[in-house]
């Protein structure tokens, strides 16, 4: 379909228009960097008309507003119930973005300051970089996906968008230095993990071959055109070559480069289109005697200083000119007649989704119905029971079996809403690309190989953050489960460090869960998958046997932590100690001790509390489920110590207390590196979670006697 509705507005709709804006944008781009007044050249321009400090990223540009440019026909002509979608590997290129959602009128219609209308004009030019849009792709430009400002992952990330979705054409725009990542060469070889998995969409790769990186000539470019066939051949491309210089040429290309692309995951060759113009093109070749095209020198702003440099003025005075801008924009700052059959004009922003109901109450159910069950029984049932409501993917390093989540069908293969692939970036791209576009995902892997992801997970987090800036409806959660615990694993294999990091971001997205059994572990992923617009971290053993009463559940999920009546003094006084777990590991030992305690000690008042989400631990009003104050002395007391158990880090606990910690009166355990290999036992001693050095200190902070020596 992509190639043929190409082909038909390539007959329909001039190359003059597709040309005439792509120097709209060429010259608005230009425009944004260097104007501080005289958007138009409506007058002779003045060194007065130039910006002080000139900034923003000119190179990306000229290969993006081609492209954007060649795109638009199709964008306008896109039949009702299918989706095209440009996203932008880089955010260098934010001028273009600005400047296509400009043309299109988009922009106006989020920012009515910016509509199309002289003063319009004049703010998104002489104000760039706009201080509360800022110079790179955000969400806060209408039309432009973005994938944050880490480089890598927007291949894998377009890859996610089209998943179960065949109506969809993502357009993927990656720069020749994006091409020498990780995370990009995973991504060509990873679709083929994606073989069998269901009917996809399609995504067309295209490859901004400029021959630059930021300091230097990319690696992309060292290749002759005979090397770089038999490269993307070799990933599983068919490449389409173009310059650029000429439109008619380049919309034939792109043309041919959707008849030769396929849906994904299917068998064979798709294409990927690459353009090799020059990075910056348009760029004097030299001002100030010092040369300018084809360097570095074009990656950001080309004339370092024209509003007091007379070389550099004149540069930029012919360079500006030579667009005609008076062509191209009416005084009232719209486009004009001519440019109009291939600009896409503004669309309806999606429906969000609805918000969920009675997320505690179904997850409660779940949860109580998996009561006595294990991990491996439990958490698999309540994957396959989501998995029927539909527009679910489950993604994961080829660590399910290891982590006993067995998603297999009768003839022990993986079911189709399930993917592995050795490539924790890839798991987490293509959950990114999948939610972004509205659907439930979940990331399962080793909790000690999470942290990979980090900058991926923290730049999808910024990206969200200025969703909700920006009033944009809310989208499904990211959802990461956490298990193979340190506990339980070599000494390579422990590392509890991304909810430290994504804790210490202080993002209120952020949520880690801490459930204490298999029952709470089921109701816990069922109300993360449910929920929108978090960030969640379920951290759950998958060798956890021990099982608690579910009296509390549905409070630990609405409230995030609860007092356990079973282990607790029925007295409402202050306590002489409190213990408090989150997680398995933790709530199985100090039960233990807890079950002691009132065997030996029946007259000591203990308080039990499980937290069941750690962020409620957060300084008043700093969370969403942080407790106020008196919430907080209800359930740890004012004066009695506190014994706090944790699965990962004691500073966790440290940090999100803040100014509010109990002082010397907390002791807080949980993991602790051993620094070199130990056994499972000696580990839980050095950490403290053993029974005697529980007792111990428990004994201690209580100040219980000790029993008399035996005569």
């Amino acid at each position: 379909m992509w190639a043929e509705l190409t082909r038909h507005t390539n007959r329909t709709v001039p190359d003059t228009s597709v040309a005439a804006v792509a120097d709209a944008l060429d010259y608005l781009c230009l425009a944004q960097l260097y104007l501080a007044d005289n958007p138009l050249l409506a007058r002779p321009l003045t060194p007065s008309d130039i910006k002080q400090r000139p900034a923003g990223h000119w190179g990306a540009c000229p290969p993006v507003n081609r492209i954007l440019a060649t795109l638009g026909p199709l964008q306008a002509a896109v039949p009702d119930g299918n989706e095209l979608h440009v996203l932008h590997g880089a955010g260098h290129a934010g001028p273009s973005a600005l400047a296509h959602a400009y043309l299109t009128g988009s922009l106006g219609h989020a920012h009515p300051d910016l509509r199309q209308s002289p003063e319009g004009l004049h703010q998104l030019v002489t104000r760039f970089p706009l201080p509360d849009i800022g110079g790179e792709i955000t969400p806060l430009i209408p039309g432009h996906l973005h994938t944050g400002g880490q480089l890598g992952p927007a291949l894998a990330v377009g890859q996610g968008t089209v998943l179960d979705a065949p109506h969809r054409l993502s357009v993927v725009l990656i720069g020749d230095g994006e091409g020498e990542t990780g995370t990009t060469a995973a991504a060509w070889l990873g679709a083929r993990a994606l073989a069998g998995t269901g009917g996809h969409g399609t995504v067309l790769p295209v490859v901004l071959l400029n021959g630059q990186r930021m300091g230097g000539p990319s690696l992309l470019s060292t290749l002759s055109r005979a090397e770089l066939t038999a490269y993307f051949t070799g990933l599983g491309h068919r490449p389409v070559y173009s310059d650029g210089h000429d439109i008619t040429q380049l919309r034939r290309a792109m043309a041919d480069a959707l008849d030769l692309a396929q849906p994904l995951g299917t068998p064979g060759l798709s294409s990927v289109l690459v353009l090799t113009l020059d990075k910056g093109h348009g760029a004097p070749v030299q001002a100030d005697g010092r040369p300018i095209a084809g360097t570095p020198a074009v990656h950001k702003t080309p004339l370092c200083d024209p509003a007091t440099v007379p070389e550099e003025f004149d540069a930029l005075d012919a360079w500006l000119n030579s667009y005609q801008p008076g062509m191209l924009l009416a005084p009232d700052g719209k486009p004009r007649l001519h440019l109009l059959p291939a600009l896409l004009r503004p669309r309806p922003e999606p429906v969000g989704l609805p918000a969920p109901r009675g997320c505690v109450a179904a997850s409660a159910q779940v949860g109580r119905a998996a009561t006595g069950r294990s991990f491996a029984q439990t958490v698999p049932d309540v994957l396959r029971d989501r998995a029927e409501q539909g527009m679910f993917r489950v993604f994961s390093p080829d660590e399910l079996a290891s982590n006993r989540i067995d998603l297999t069908d009768e003839h022990g293969r993986l079911v189709p809403w399930v993917v592995e692939v050795l490539g924790e970036e890839l798991c987490h791209a293509w959950a990114q690309g999948y939610t972004e576009t509205g659907r439930r995902a979940l990331v399962a892997t080793y909790e000690a190989f999470a942290p990979i992801n980090l900058s991926l997970v923290q730049q999808q987090l910024k990206h969200r953050a200025v969703r909700r800036h920006a009033g944009l409806a809310p989208l499904p959660s990211i959802v990461y489960l956490l298990t193979s615990l340190g506990w339980n694993n070599t000494f390579t294999h422990q590392n509890p460090s991304l909810t430290t990091a994504l804790l210490a971001s202080g993002d209120p997205a952020v949520h880690v869960l801490t459930p204490a059994d298999p029952a709470r572990t089921a109701a816990a992923l069922t109300f993360a998958l449910r929920k929108l617009d978090r960030c969640t971290l379920l951290i759950a053993g998958k060798h956890t046997t021990t099982h608690h009463p579910l009296d509390t559940l549905d409070e630990e999920l609405r409230h995030g932590i609860a007092i356990w009546p079973h282990l607790s003094t029925p007295d409402p006084g202050e306590p002489d100690l409190v213990l408090a777990s989150a997680g398995d590991l933790p709530a199985e030992a100090l039960t233990t001790l807890a079950q002691r305690l009132r065997t030996e000690h029946p007259g000591l008042r203990v308080r039990y509390v499980h937290v069941h989400d750690l962020t409620t631990l957060a300084e008043s009003s700093t969370r969403p489920l942080a407790l106020d104050e008196i919430a907080f002395a209800n359930l740890f007391g004012r004066r009695a110590p506190i014994i706090l158990a944790t699965s990962g880090y004691l500073a966790d606990i440290h940090a999100l207390l803040g100014r509010r910690h109990p002082g010397s009166r907390l002791t807080v355990l949980g993991y602790r590196d051993p620094g070199h290999p130990v056994a499972q036992t000696e580990l839980r001693r050095l950490c403290g979670l053993d029974d005697d050095t529980l007792w111990s200190i428990a004994t201690i902070l209580a100040r219980i006697p000790k029993e008399a020596p035996a005569p």
